[in-house]
């Protein structure tokens, strides 16, 4: 498997001691890698740091072996990304928002507008397609946020809490698509707290804690939870934490 996306040594710190220390981190071709912690535990952080978002005070992001100062518009429309909130303009129409993200992404018309139509059945938003996307519910914002992040077929797909609020019918749809990608040589790195998700689909699952990367788990191990619990708790007594 080739990198598709890297961190090293990547440490950025924030007012009132808050932020992420020595971040060491690989995204490989066909695998999705899951990030798990707690609130608060960087993830977001260091999902915007290999976005580009922030920038480090030390280490260095790399996207297909390149600083990501050095990558190029085209670049990064091979990235697909959902961090924080849905792409979406509230007076587009769903199907509108789709194909401009796709548009911004570097397809052409017809492209994007082939794109929106396979993301519409994919994700199950035929029935919301004319509808503008501020009379949505959370759930649906939600789904179209993930069809603009994964309807180019990105090579690397960011992917943070992207269940948080979906009802179990998109849980699943999403679970079909991002496993769909991963089969197809996307690298896909995905957040999450809910552990059993992360058990069904992950190829690596790695273990965040106080902006460090403090170990790994096995994927599909029956006692995931209790493992994750006991690696952060080891984590905060060795640190003085509890």
């Amino acid at each position: 498997m080739s990198t598709v996306a890297e961190l090293r040594g990547v440490t950025r710190g924030f007012r009132g001691g808050a932020g992420v220390r020595g971040l060491d981190l690989e995204v490989r071709s066909g695998e999705i890698h899951a990030l798990v912690g707690l609130n608060g535990a960087g993830k977001t952080t260091l999902m915007r740091l290999m976005l580009g978002m922030l920038r480090p005070d030390a280490g260095e992001v790399r996207i297909a072996g390149r600083p990501i100062d050095d990558l190029a518009p085209a670049d990064w429309a091979g990235v697909g990304q959902f961090v924080e909130h849905p792409f979406a303009y509230p007076d587009l129409d769903v199907a509108g928002n789709l194909r401009l993200a796709a548009r911004l992404h570097g397809l052409g018309r017809a492209e994007a507008s082939a794109a929106a139509e396979r993301v519409l059945d994919e994700l199950a938003l035929r029935r919301y397609a004319g509808v503008r996307a501020r009379r949505l519910s959370l759930g649906n914002r939600q789904r179209v946020g993930l069809g603009a992040a994964l309807q180019h077929d990105p090579s690397l797909i960011v992917l943070d809490e992207p269940t948080n609020a979906l009802d179990p019918a998109g849980v699943i749809l999403l679970r079909e698509a991002i496993l769909r990608r991963a089969a197809a040589g996307a690298g896909i790195l995905v957040s999450s707290h809910h552990l059993d998700e992360v058990a069904r689909i992950a190829d690596r699952i790695t273990v965040m804690n106080d902006g460090r990367l403090i170990g790994t788990l096995p994927p599909g191990d029956a006692g995931l939870e209790h493992d994750f619990f006991d690696l952060v708790l080891q984590d905060d007594l060795v640190r003085g934490a509890a």
